[in-house]
């Protein structure tokens, strides 16, 4: 599929216009709603039930819905060693739940869903090299951009969007895969997934410090790992700075033919697992800068995958903020 060339803006913003036509998706499924951490968690089933039921509106009309495909083998071990896929699959027990590790729940729905919230990233890919879609919501859960190649935490089982940038490369030949991920917690997993691998760039901004403790700028690595850690109490303003500095060269630079999102909402100030100040309005300016490098660079091909988020509320919002930008 024939790429738009990246080079840097010369009058700021580049235009959008001609891009409109190819529909975006989103993609989910009812087994996401059988992932059952129990009551107390924050990684609990009213995140995605908040999540659908903002989407289930008539601003949302235009965006076509489909059903998750479950997630081969072969797609996981592309990210995961095949012992840790045996030790998460072989957990999940057959009736009520049991602890994966301190802060990962396993219900008797846990595996289906791992597998179709990995599987809904790969047919996102799917979607956008074939030409069916442009942009991609998958509102899945459990979210992945904690998950190591060995080893699950923070609520995490397979490293979502990892596999589907690995799946675009695999699978179509893509060469740049850029991941992007803004939720307030560094995705160690994703950047350790990816750290030895050509052709894929991570960059992440998250309040630091702040579990799980990585994410310091030591880890950067030009063109490849870009961390932009922000101090507890970051708001707007400063927030904007920063990744409007730092993060849309960064991109350009990288020349990007496709961009993942790992789309996490835990930066807003409701947030109780976070300390950062994010609104609503700047979820939304968040996607439009990030939909604008992806027409500039790569006709506006995204796959976004939900991540974090524990204010039903400020998530819900932030969600369909993200999802009305990813339309446009």
């Amino acid at each position: 599929m024939p790429v738009a060339r990246c080079t840097p803006w010369p009058f700021g913003r580049p235009s959008t216009r001609g891009n409109r036509l190819v529909s975006t998706w989103l993609i989910t499924h009812e087994a996401c709603l059988q992932h059952d951490t129990g009551s107390g968690h924050p990684e609990r089933i009213e995140r995605l039930e908040a999540i659908l039921a903002a989407l289930d509106t008539p601003a949302f009309a235009d965006l076509q819905r489909h059903t998750a495909q479950s997630a081969s083998r072969a797609v996981l071990e592309r990210a995961h060693s095949p012992g840790y896929i045996d030790e998460v699959m072989a957990a999940v027990p057959a009736t009520g739940r049991t602890q994966l590790n301190a802060d990962t729940t396993l219900s008797a729905g846990s595996g289906e869903a791992a597998l179709r919230a990995a599987g809904a990233a790969t047919q996102a890919v799917d979607a956008i090299q074939t030409g069916e879609a442009r942009r991609v919501f998958c509102a899945v859960r459990p979210p992945g951009h904690h998950a190591e190649t060995g080893e699950s935490m923070g609520f995490c089982l397979f490293s979502n969007a990892a596999i589907a940038a690995l799946h675009a490369q695999v699978a179509h030949g893509v060469q740049r895969v850029a991941i992007v991920d803004f939720d307030v917690h560094h995705g160690n997993g994703t950047q350790a997934v990816v750290a030895e691998r050509e052709g894929l760039f991570y960059l992440s901004t998250h309040q630091y410090p702040l579990f799980p403790g990585t994410g310091s700028r030591k880890e950067n690595r030009p063109g490849h790992i870009l961390n932009i850690p922000m101090p507890e109490g970051t708001g707007s303003a400063d927030y904007r700075e920063q990744f409007h500095r730092e993060a849309i060269s960064a991109l350009i630079d990288f020349d990007p033919e496709l961009m993942i999102i790992s789309a996490g909402f835990d930066a807003a100030v409701e947030d109780p697992l976070a300390g950062m100040a994010l609104t609503t309005e700047d979820f939304a300016w968040i996607t439009d800068e990030l939909v604008a490098v992806a027409n500039y660079c790569c006709g506006g091909h995204i796959c976004s995958v939900l991540e974090g988020g524990y204010d039903l509320d400020a998530l819900a919002r932030g969600a369909a903020a993200h999802v009305a930008g990813l339309m446009k």
